[in-house]
């Protein structure tokens, strides 16, 4: 579809139309929106020759930063209760956010290349990783499997001729039956803990042309490539709810003094009665 040839294109049709484009070079874009010029510039930063809705100006601020930029973005996202929890102790984690927050998180779905879950989301959550909530493309779902321990059944194995096929990272020395139509599995090499380096993941994936990866899930997963220093973008969704106990979003390794801590600089937007933190890491 071609969203700049559209009628009365919206905001979210112009960053869907800004995905596509080439951002290497720090020229102003221009963009129509109904009946207002959009110009974009370097950075996310934009102006309007009229005033938008509050919610497309904040659309545009939450989003630009992610995809004006040149290069690739690894993005990570966790939805999560105001103390940290994505789930309860025994995983259920439907649905501590709200719909607003899904719509978001299906944005940055179309906004990406591929989304990566680990292991236990797959396995345990049976995410389906497609665009559902708004329009867009799916992007390529990514399973981190290193101990290949996902059977490739369920929603997000089936997919559909018009959906990009699964890529299921196993460990190099897994053997596993083949896989179903629409599933590729590659071998990846393990460290002695069986894990898989977040940055060779990140470049298996560029070598295949996936430049904008969505780290979705779980939290172990998230949690690994905030360590490695392989995330450019957090986004945190947080839910009016308290659990009080758990499982913990983010999970590193300990520190002794609070000087050691991260202080990363951070955005924050209301969705509905949640709240997104976009916490800059790069």
């Amino acid at each position: 579809m071609n969203y700049r040839m559209m009628s009365h294109p919206s905001v979210w049709d112009c960053l869907l139309a800004a995905r596509a484009m080439d951002w290497s070079e720090k020229l102003a874009r221009t963009f129509q929106v109904r009946d207002t010029k959009l110009e974009v510039f370097a950075g996310g930063h934009w102006r309007s020759d009229k005033a938008l809705p509050e919610a497309e100006s904040q659309l545009l601020d939450m989003l630009l930063p992610l995809i004006v930029r040149a290069g690739s973005l690894v993005l990570g996202q966790l939805g999560q209760s105001l103390d940290g929890r994505i789930a309860t102790e025994s995983g259920d984690s439907w649905y501590i956010n709200g719909e607003i927050a899904r719509s978001h998180l299906h944005r940055l779905r179309a906004l990406v290349d591929a989304v990566v879950v680990g292991a236990g989301t797959a396995a345990e959550d049976q995410p389906q990783l497609t665009v559902r909530h708004v329009a867009g493309p799916d992007p390529v779902p990514v399973v981190l499997d290193p101990r290949g321990r996902v059977e490739a059944v369920g929603p997000l194995f089936e997919r559909k001729a018009h959906q990009p096929g699964v890529l299921h990272l196993v460990g190099s020395e897994i053997e596993l039956p083949d896989p179903p139509p629409g599933v590729e599995r590659l071998a990846v090499p393990v460290d002695a803990e069986g894990r898989v380096s977040p940055r060779t993941i990140v470049e298996i994936l560029a070598k295949r042309g996936l430049h904008r990866v969505l780290i979705e899930g779980g939290g172990v997963t998230v949690s690994e490539f905030v360590h490695a220093d392989c995330l450019d973008h957090l986004h945190l969704l947080v839910a009016p709810l308290i659990i009080g106990s758990g499982r913990p979003g983010l999970a590193l390794p300990p520190i002794d003094r609070l000087s050691d801590a991260r202080r990363p600089p951070i955005r924050s937007f209301p969705l509905g009665d949640e709240l997104l933190v976009d916490v800059r890491l790069s």
